[in-house]
């Protein structure tokens, strides 16, 4: 017996001889054609290689969520590669920008501003050396009958200064001869007159067809001559945290500026203060974004990938430390203001016609002498005092120091609830219930709505 338990090693030849001799060959027979065809280490390199592309390319399409099938492969030198245009996940970007940069415009704004009166004139005071006319020469008269003659040039200062502004633009609409554009109430604000500068630099002079303070919407018109396409607007609800988004405007007078960022909010709510008196009595609903947006931008667009218009930028916050906060309005919310602007060149809103504060504001409380002269019962904490009645509150008899606790029977504790129930709960020429304190007794009395003036 061998060291072994096999009969290769065996060296005896048993009972089995003929049956293992016979099993040797057919192993035998098996393993040389095994061996025959069996793959040469070139032909497992290749087939190695192709499995780890295949591999790579699968892992590629599922981090980045572009599908390899959408990347066409094309032979270079006898080997495969993909192509890398379809691939680039800034190829979206890139076809969103050039679909919508040709409606983007900059908004140049131009305010004359008179000189100050000068105080003095009579020279007191004045030194030698300034060359002033002695006293009895200080009324200096042209001779009789002279003339500048046309071609004088009296400097671009005389008579007056121009502060110029800047702000963005979009083009949304061509009608009759006429393109619109839509951009902030504030980079318009105020402006003697106004110039719309395209994309490839051309520029217009622009009319103001109607502004709206609240929406903080204005829509300018200029000749249509030699402009092509205007931008599409999108569905600004649809909107998803993180998804990517352009900006395109003209920050600090850099025209056809391009930034990119994402969606950071989609709804933001961010107080305002209508009257820029430091206290906020409105409410704006905003797209907050990352994308870079500077002074300039305001009134530009806020973009999507497939290059629609989903909001109008119009604010940031620029405190010291503070980056990546910039605001849109969403298109959704602005789309009737734009309609009735173009129809009536402004907003047709209610109007009470009461200058109030809050009763329990934080920013700017009542003393303790101003609240007792209210007389108001001590379970009354709430509520809008009246500081001024004007037009319907007036002719209604609101007066000084009353205290407006209810509209139509729901309560109001702020400016900013009185508000929000006039502009979106009444109409103008209807009736609104008002429920007030005055001299520590509940009364109530019916006002008839009007137009608010100047808008």
């Amino acid at each position: 017996m061998g060291l072994f338990d096999d009969d290769f090693y065996s060296t005896k030849i048993s009972r089995r001889s003929k049956n293992t001799s016979e099993d040797r060959s057919e192993r035998t027979k098996w393993r040389s054609t095994r061996r025959r065809k069996g793959l040469s280490t070139f032909q497992i390199s290749a087939i190695s290689s192709v499995c780890s592309a295949l591999i790579a390319v699968m892992l590629f399409s599922f981090i980045t969520g572009h599908p390899a099938t959408s990347s066409p492969i094309t032979m270079i030198n006898g080997s495969h590669q993909l192509s890398t245009s379809d691939g680039d996940p800034y190829e979206r970007i890139i076809s969103a920008a050039q679909k919508v940069r040709p409606a983007v415009v900059s908004v140049l704004t131009h305010k004359e501003t008179p000189l100050p009166e000068e105080e003095g004139i009579e020279g007191e005071g004045l030194e030698e050396e300034s060359g002033t006319l002695p006293e009895d020469e200080g009324d200096f008269e042209l001779p009789e009958g002279f003339d500048f003659g046309e071609d004088f040039d009296f400097g671009e200062d005389f008579g007056g200064s121009q502060e110029d502004a800047l702000g963005s633009g979009v083009i949304f609409k061509k009608l009759e001869g006429k393109a619109f554009v839509i951009t902030n109430n504030h980079v318009v604000e105020g402006a003697d007159s106004l110039e719309v500068v395209l994309v490839g630099g051309e520029k217009k002079k622009a009319t103001l067809v109607g502004t709206d303070n609240v929406s903080d919407i204005a829509v300018l018109s200029i000749d249509s001559k030699g402009i092509g396409e205007v931008a599409e607007f999108g569905d600004s609800s649809k909107l998803r945290l993180g998804e990517t988004v352009i900006a395109i405007g003209n920050p600090l007078g850099l025209g056809d500026t391009l930034t990119s960022g994402i969606v950071s909010y989609t709804n933001r709510i961010i107080p305002v203060s209508l009257n820029q008196d430091g206290i906020y009595d409105w409410e704006q609903e905003v797209i907050q974004t990352d994308a870079a947006i500077n002074e300039g931008n305001s009134g530009g667009a806020l973009v999507d990938l497939n290059g629609k218009v989903i909001g109008i930028n119009t604010m940031k916050i620029a405190d010291t430390g503070v980056e990546g906060l910039g605001f849109a309005i969403p298109v959704n919310e602005i789309t009737e203001v734009v309609t009735e602007l173009m129809l009536k060149g402004h907003i047709a809103r209610p109007y009470l016609g009461v200058y109030t504060v809050d009763l329990s504001n934080p920013y700017a409380p009542l003393s303790k002498k101003e609240k007792e002269d209210l007389k108001l019962p001590k379970t009354v904490t709430e509520g809008v005092v009246v500081l001024d009645a004007l037009g319907p509150a007036l002719d209604a008899g609101l007066q000084l120091n009353d205290v407006i606790v209810k509209l139509d029977g729901k309560p109001i504790t702020t400016t900013l609830e009185l508000r929000k129930h006039l502009y979106y709960n009444t109409k103008v020429g209807g009736d609104l219930n008002v429920t007030f304190y005055r001299d520590g007794k509940l009364q109530s009395l019916k006002v008839k709505l009007e137009e608010k003036p100047g808008e």
